[in-house]
């Protein structure tokens, strides 16, 4: 970040949580890079852009600002394990996001911007045991909410790959329209 010129805090991880809840809320998009990089073909929320499943255009403003790729592309969903059989027809974990469930009827108009055409979204259940962070920023997002669910995409915008270092996170940071990056306890906002 110094070497990017880039301003940023260092803050508690607590206090990043509830920051990044309270950027969430106001529809702000959040590059989350936290831990290690996942392998696999999903982002599951290590390298990852994070944002509110509640604005119905939501969708539409991460392909249009952020993934540049076409508006119609759904995006998929983290939600804690332990609320999975809340917001969808299907409990078990799921924490490779390799799966799609159906929203149930009465979540469909509350999380507009994870519910695909046909009623469905894939998704990725989080626990505090598989990832930390994921699961304290779901639990502060739910306090606040009262909903332990968020889009999460890929930290990456067309044409290159899912970001692997903090540089490369600092890259689309500066070309992707998103509000905030959080690496580890740093958070730089635009």
């Amino acid at each position: 970040l110094i070497n990017h010129d880039i301003k940023y805090e260092k803050k508690l991880f607590k206090e990043i949580y509830d920051i990044t809840c309270d950027f969430l809320i106001k529809d702000k998009i959040i590059g989350w890079h936290q831990g290690r990089m996942e392998f696999g073909p999903r982002a599951l929320g290590n390298r990852s852009f994070l944002a509110s499943p509640f604005n119905a255009e939501m969708k539409n403003i991460l392909n249009k600002r952020v993934k540049f790729r076409e508006s119609f592309r759904p995006f998929a969903a983290i939600v804690l394990e332990d609320d999975t059989e809340k917001y969808f027809d299907y409990s078990a974990p799921n924490p490779f996001m390799l799966m799609v469930y159906n929203v149930k009827k009465e979540f469909q108009k509350i999380l507009p911007s994870i519910t695909h055409a046909d009623e469905t979204v894939r998704i990725q259940t989080v626990n505090k045991k598989e990832n930390l962070h994921l699961y304290n920023l779901l639990n502060t997002f739910k306090k606040k909410t009262g909903h332990s669910v968020l889009i999460n995409t890929s930290f990456n915008i067309k044409g290159e790959p899912i970001v692997c270092s903090p540089k490369d996170s600092i890259h689309s940071f500066q070309r992707a329209d998103i509000d905030a990056l959080v690496i580890d306890k740093f958070i730089s906002i635009k």
